[in-house]
């Protein structure tokens, strides 16, 4: 299942967030939504997904415009892991993750349901917390139990918004090595990442967004580079290839990035 977006604007009141965006996804590929802050990433990402309405243009799931259709066909083709993990209810871990499963309630057995919240509990690293309540969790943790229950969902299209930001380093590759591995087995996935070398080195092609328009979309090699990033970012950023990686990094260490009077008054000389 491909995801499509022509031309496509989204306004929340008089402000125009995203303007006359194009967007491709294809199966089996993991697509990137990179950009500075502010940039429009999660916008697009929920437009995408159907959770914020187009103003205009043409979006499509399968073929299928999302708020054409009903709410349980969405959750069968597409699940969202957004940035926001928190939780509120006590619920257990386990019961969290088998929400994952509901739209998917008659037409699959207990028996093969439970076999897939085993297993995403297991691919995350969390099948020892399932026991405990959501709230008790670290946000490393909460994350990985949010990601338990899209990879329950066990959908064609998978969404993720910064599915990383709060987790340690072990488990932010396995998290990746974990969105690889969906798009490796014919999903279509679109991955918002603020960490350009993750972004570099995990997805198949990215977006850039810059003030709610594609600065740049194509495989990794025509859009990483430093020319690119430096105008996107307006920051100095040096792309470096070593055989099949990339490395982004500052070309500089901006140490008078404040001007003096403003340094003088934040930090004062205590010599």
């Amino acid at each position: 299942m491909s995801v499509e977006a022509h031309n496509m604007t989204v306004r929340i009141g008089d402000a125009e967030l995203l303007s006359d965006v194009s967007f491709h996804a294809a199966p089996g590929t993991v697509t990137g939504l990179i950009g500075p802050n502010g940039a429009g990433k999660s916008t697009l990402l929920a437009s995408l997904s159907g959770d914020i309405p187009v103003a205009s243009g043409v979006l499509q799931i399968d073929g299928v415009e999302p708020r054409h259709a009903k709410p349980k066909a969405m959750a069968r083709k597409r699940a969202v892991m957004l940035q926001d993990v928190s939780v509120t209810f006590s619920f257990l871990v386990r019961d969290v993750v088998a929400m994952g499963r509901s739209p998917w309630e008659g037409t699959s057995s207990p028996e093969e349901d439970n076999a897939i919240i085993d297993a995403a509990l297991e691919a995350t690293g969390v099948s020892h917390l399932a026991g405990r309540e959501v709230v008790t969790l670290s946000g490393g943790e909460r994350a990985r139990v949010a990601m338990s229950r899209v990879l329950a969902q066990t959908t064609p299209v998978v969404f993720f918004d910064e599915p990383t930001a709060a987790m340690d380093v072990k488990h932010q590759e396995r998290a990746l090595g974990l969105i690889r591995q969906a798009a490796r087995s014919g999903s279509t996935v679109v991955v918002v990442l603020h960490d350009l070398n993750a972004a570099a080195n995990y997805c198949d092609q990215v977006t850039c967004l810059n003030r709610g328009r594609v600065a740049a979309s194509g495989p990794i090699d025509q859009v990483f580079t430093s020319e690119t990033l430096s105008a996107v970012y307006e920051y100095p950023l040096e792309v470096r290839r070593h055989g099949e990686s990339i490395h982004v990094s500052p070309t500089r260490t901006d140490t008078n990035a404040l001007g003096s009077h403003t340094r003088n008054l934040l930090f004062p000389d205590r010599t």
